[in-house]
């Protein structure tokens, strides 16, 4: 199945959704907007085609209803999505989505752009867990690549699990937490075991934490939530 989303956002007016596919978008708030999965996505062989665009001076924050999962079809393992994101001169994007967990078996490969001004503001959360309960052998790639004012901010590639160049089946991660933020100018800083917030050259910074298992929300977890911004802002 190919699933297409489109988000649009202008200043002043509620987000426009066009959606076809595995995924829709329902509009929660003056500014938020929360995806919402209408069928089994994704599952092998399906790919997921998700852009969102924010205006000069608009505002949106993303969210997510529920976890996906990555599931392998009876074709094939792999599936696949590509997220675009933009945002114009003033604009503010802040997603932070429901984690996605890789199942057993499954493959699953998420490319990210994000382009945006200069005097914008991005917050841009990530999570994957690879495996439900007593599974171990899904296997994920992210690639980010992050532009501001046409300039390249980052570019950046991950694996976790079965496949990728770290798998060892005694001590290999199978959790990921990151967090992308523009402006910021903290400094580097390593902020648990197999975490770290470093500087990017071009400003902004990009946290990483892996990890086992992700923390259960409410609880002391592995990251104890060292990696968040709630500073980001604009105007």
């Amino acid at each position: 199945m190919r699933t297409e989303l489109r988000i649009s956002v202008r200043a002043g007016e509620s987000a426009r959704v066009h959606a076809s596919g595995g995924l829709a978008a329902r509009r929660t708030g003056p500014d938020a907007v929360h995806l919402i999965g209408t069928a089994a996505t994704p599952l092998g062989g399906d790919e997921l085609d998700i852009t969102v665009e924010v205006g000069p001076g608009a505002r949106l924050v993303l969210r997510s209803v529920a976890a996906s999962i990555a599931l392998p079809g009876a074709a094939t393992v792999s599936s696949s999505a590509r997220w675009h994101f933009e945002v114009g001169a003033g604009g503010f994007l802040d997603v932070d989505l429901e984690p996605m967990v890789v199942a057993g078996g499954a493959r699953h490969r998420v490319r990210s752009t994000v382009a945006f001004a200069g005097d914008a503001a991005i917050r841009l959360r990530e999570r994957v867990q690879i495996g439900r309960a007593g599974e171990r052998d899904g296997g994920w790639r992210g690639d980010l690549i992050a532009d501001v004012d046409g300039v390249p901010l980052l570019r950046h590639r991950l694996e976790l699990g079965a496949g990728g160049v770290t798998d060892d089946a005694l001590a290999s991660a199978r959790a990921l937490d990151s967090e992308l933020v523009y402006p910021d100018d903290r400094p580097a800083a390593v902020l648990g075991a197999g975490a770290v917030r470093v500087p990017l050259a071009a400003g902004g910074s990009l946290f990483t934490g892996v990890a086992g298992a992700l923390p259960v929300p409410g609880r002391a977890g592995t990251w104890s939530g060292a990696g968040r911004s709630t500073a980001v802002s604009v105007g």
